[in-house]
């Protein structure tokens, strides 16, 4: 197959893009290399591929439409997944105006192109954030997700209906996977296992927001990719959404915990106040997942823990 994945040079696209090569798909990336952080890490994850026949990547940004369909225009392109976004819940919260363009704007632009060059087939890069402060033991796909308490997860709800419309008006096969806090090798810099355990490693205090009781169902890459390319080979109805996560949530002092454990080195706590955006909660029901992708996550977050700090280790 012909995929091509925008946001493929960032920490969950690029991993996706080299499982899809190993598997002798022929990949197209699409990323602008923003400096949201360090465009070098992204240099990093697709340099290995840069020779490859079957990698493509074009330096543009979703929100440039007409660089969006010479890019369609260019390649025959059996399916999408799509996974470049303006980041983090904070970050919307400062500056909703670039998530807007970016996430909604820079959706509409890959809609609209795979309409006029007649691609069937969507998967998009979702997020629990949408669930809110969802207070369900766990979250299901059938729950109501009218309540975004960051203008992050606003943006990732609006897609959705979005991808719903475009199913219905045009045929494009839409599968919306919500992804449960994502973490492993490549992971981007700001988000708190990595920042903990450089700073832990520093001797430097980690900044924690409340009590610690906090709780993510945190997912380790190997399981989120595992899951795109199941939902890539899925056909059987034009539009879901199904829930991606790890299945075990671990509690913000559980987490530090582990990663002390495995650092063997305890963490100096700098005790902040709760932010705005944050939720209290995410608990992902992966039963959908498990019935119509055969979706089994694999790795316990002890695990993923272990491998990430190897890959570091590794002077990655």
């Amino acid at each position: 197959m012909n995929i091509l994945i925008t946001g493929g040079a960032g920490f969950i696209g690029s991993t996706l893009a080299d499982k899809l090569i190993k598997e002798n798909n022929k990949v197209i990336v699409i990323d602008n290399f923003n400096d949201y952080y360090s465009p070098e890490l992204k240099e990093k994850n697709v340099f290995h591929n840069l020779t490859n026949p079957n990698y493509s990547l074009y330096r543009n940004d979703i929100c440039d439409k007409d660089a969006v369909e010479k890019i369609f225009e260019e390649n025959k392109i059996d399916c999408v997944v799509h996974i470049a976004a303006s980041a983090g819940v904070r970050a919307s919260i400062s500056n909703p105006e670039l998530f807007v363009q970016s996430n909604i704007a820079g959706t509409i632009n890959i809609l609209e192109a795979m309409r006029k060059n007649n691609v069937k087939k969507m998967f998009f890069a979702s997020s629990s954030s949408v669930y809110g402060n969802c207070k369900a033991e766990k979250f299901s796909e059938d729950l109501k997700v009218t309540e975004p308490i960051s203008p992050y997860a606003a943006t990732k709800s609006a897609c959705e209906q979005f991808l719903y419309t475009y199913s219905k008006l045009y045929d494009i096969q839409s599968i919306c996977l919500r992804f449960f806090t994502v973490f492993g090798p490549r992971q981007r810099p700001d988000l708190a296992i990595r920042k903990f355990i450089e700073l832990i490693e520093q001797d430097k205090p980690i900044p924690v927001y409340g009590d610690g009781t906090t709780m993510r169902d945190y997912t380790y890459i190997d399981d989120i990719v595992s899951g795109i390319m199941s939902a890539i080979k899925y056909d059987k109805t034009s539009y879901e959404i199904i829930n991606l996560g790890g299945g075990s949530p671990v509690t913000l002092n559980e987490m530090i915990e582990t990663i002390e454990k495995v650092l063997g080195k305890n963490a100096k706590i700098d005790r902040l106040p709760m932010q705005p955006g944050d939720v209290d909660k995410t608990v992902s029901d992966i039963t959908k997942a498990k019935s119509l992708l055969g979706y089994e996550p694999k790795t316990t977050f002890e695990e993923g823990i272990r491998k990430f700090i190897e890959w570091r280790k590794d002077g990655k």
